[in-house]
């Protein structure tokens, strides 16, 4: 091993080694409802050199990387043991995104990423891509993933090379490590994202949230936010798709909406997070927001706040699809801390940390959106008048 070669090896692995042992300090925000952290929890310098590097001097003398990674974002996560994990995804320089699970003892820093990342089985229709996992502990004792799963449309006229289908990847797991890919979920829509497994059985069915579109990338009369049920997780067909929180004009989720992780189990009813777009000069503008259904009809929304909650600020707004927040992946912990994964740009991956409380609170107290800017300027002089009155 020439000098050269052990040099930089040295200080690649030093500098990944301070990467991962850098402490996340809390960026307080003046509004109260979460705390934001400084850095980003997992990006593509947190990839293992193993996986990017062939360190065999033989055969790479330079030292070259082999293999790049683009992007880690779009996490699912869950609490396994004392541990925080996510479920990221990771976008290689080839477009080729995959899933690997990265660790953390505190789930706001020292995001370690496992030894390999994820062999997922494919079907009998292999996916061209596949991303933004769901990961949910579901009442039966499995582990699912529910995530993208990416096809070239077959109808695509000829040189077309970029039309694409999308549909809802099932897989689940006891371990995290081994995977059993069960058949993709079948609907009445022509595509699919953003589809989500409720945690517990309804009406001894599996129930998912869905995200009913026309196309890949436009929802056409998808409408928003759906659920249905099925009676076997191993033949999944949703019959029935309604539409329990619509898109609307004029508000973060006018053009479309999804749901983001699966929903948390309060005492208040179900706490949800999903994101919403809008259109703009710009481009499409991503943000997250939270709302409310009912603990026993569950598609019954009960409160939801105007507006959003997370939007990308600062240097979270660039990246290789700027102005864009989306998360699909938090955890509760016993105490009540929540911890929210949220991507910026379609690039890395962040934390944010508030409590089931500060949720409630705000998704019971804050308005809900009364469509009209005299409504807004309502709620407003509503808010003046009770603090003049202290």
């Amino acid at each position: 091993m020439s000098n050269e070669f052990h040099e930089r090896l040295a200080v690649l692995r030093s500098q990944h080694a301070a990467l991962i042992s850098k402490t996340n300090h809390v960026v307080p925000q003046t509004h109260g409802l979460f705390d934001r952290y400084e850095n980003p929890v997992v990006t593509a310098d947190h990839v293992p050199l193993e996986w990017r590097f062939d360190f065999n001097p033989e055969t790479n003398p330079h030292l070259l990387e082999r293999i790049g990674v683009n992007a880690a974002f779009n996490a699912g996560a869950i609490k396994w043991g004392y541990k925080y994990l996510v479920v990221v995804r990771v976008e290689g320089y080839d477009r080729k995104s995959f899933f690997a699970i990265a660790e953390s003892p505190n789930g706001v820093d020292h995001f370690k990423f496992w030894e390999r990342p994820i062999t997922m089985p494919e079907t009998d229709n292999p996916d061209i891509n596949v991303y933004d996992m769901r990961l949910v502990a579901h009442e039966d004792g499995w582990i699912y993933g529910v995530f993208c799963s990416e096809r070239k449309d077959p109808a695509a006229p000829v040189g077309d090379t970029s039309s694409a289908t999308a549909d809802a990847g099932i897989a689940r797991t006891r371990d995290l490590v081994s995977w059993e890919r069960l058949p993709d979920l079948k609907t009445q829509s022509s595509q699919q994202r953003n589809v989500v497994l409720h945690p517990d059985f309804v009406d001894g069915k599996y129930a998912f949230y869905t995200r009913p579109q026309d196309g890949f990338i436009e929802t056409g009369s998808g409408g928003g936010i759906a659920f249905g049920l099925t009676d076997d997780i191993l033949n999944p067909e949703v019959a029935n798709e309604q539409i329990i929180d619509p898109k609307e004009y004029h508000t973060i989720y006018e053009v479309k909406n999804g749901q983001g992780p699966a929903p948390i189990k309060t005492d208040e009813g179900w706490l949800h997070l999903a994101h919403g777009v809008r259109n703009t000069a710009a481009g499409l503008r991503y943000v997250l927001y939270l709302f409310v259904t009912d603990l026993q009809d569950i598609t019954k929304v009960i409160y939801k706040p105007a507006g959003y909650f997370i939007a990308p600020m600062g240097d979270e707004r660039v990246g290789d699809v700027s102005n864009v927040a989306f998360s699909n992946g938090w955890i509760c912990d016993e105490d009540g801390k929540v911890f929210i994964y949220y991507a910026s740009a379609d690039t890395r991956l962040h934390v944010a940390t508030t409590t089931l409380d500060k949720l409630l609170d705000y998704a019971k107290n804050t308005p809900a959106d009364g469509l009209r800017s005299a409504k807004s300027v309502e709620a407003i002089n509503a808010l003046i008048d009770r603090n003049l009155s202290l």
